[in-house]
This record gives C-alpha cells, structure tokens and sequence, in this order.
C-alpha cells in the first residue's frame, strides 16, 4: 500500500471517516478487498455515493489506461467490507452496467467534476462498481 493511502486511511480512522485535504467534505470509505493473486487482505480509501440500499464506487485511477487493483481484487471475490464512518459493513460488489452505470455515472461527475475529467483522460470506461449488503 502507498504512503498516501496510508495516511488517508490513518486520519480516516482517527477522525471517524472524516478527512482533510482533497478529501474534506466529500463521501469517503474504505474499501476491504481480498488480493486476486495474494490472498492478503487490502484496504483502498474511495469517494462513494450513497443509493438506496447500498453505496457506488468507482473504478477511475484518476482516469489512467487501466483498472485500479481493488477492481480486479473484487471480480475475483466480490464479498467485501467496508468502514464508513465509525462503520463497518459486510457488502457484495456488483459491476453496473447499462442505464443503472449511467444514472450514478452522471450523478458522481455531476456533484464531483473531477471524474468527469478522469473520464476525459481515459479511452476505457470506467466502473461504477454497487455495494450492496450482504445477505
């Protein structure tokens, strides 16, 4: 894991899921994936939009070529958990696609403009990944 998302997830868990930075005000969690490859647990901090009955994540890597990690890590085993807030929730992952991908797509870039520049800087599409509870 990075230093950067070390420390996000550092403050993150020290101020309740609040942070500063390019972060302050914005829905932050954290995300707990298994590794596809190494098994070993990972945590990936992620702007999220709340919708009824679960959260929206979104697989940009600030508009790089390729799918960050954590999106492949939950195709493999989409059975995830994540701390919102003072929170932890088990949840199922779900890629959405079609006019439901759209509808939170829009959203995000509509209250985040940063994603529809992400979105500019990419030929692929990006995932907008749907965590819903577990059973």
């Amino acid at each position: 894991m990075s230093d950067w998302n070390d420390k996000i997830i550092a403050e993150f868990r020290a101020n309740g899921g609040r942070v500063g930075g390019q972060f302050a005000g914005a829905p932050l969690l954290l995300l707990h994936t298994v590794g596809a490859r190494s098994g070993k647990p990972r945590v990936n901090p992620m702007m999220y939009q709340e919708l009824d009955g679960g959260y929206a994540v979104f697989a940009s890597k600030a508009g790089a070529p390729t799918n960050p990690d954590w999106y492949h890590n939950l195709l493999a085993e989409p059975n995830v958990t994540a701390e919102i807030g003072t929170d932890t929730i088990d949840l199922v992952a779900r890629v959405a696609d079609g006019d439901e991908r759209e509808r939170i797509w829009d959203a995000q870039k509509a209250a985040y403009p940063g994603f529809a520049d992400y979105e500019r800087k990419t030929s692929r599409q990006i995932p907008v990944v749907v965590l819903e509870p577990a059973p």
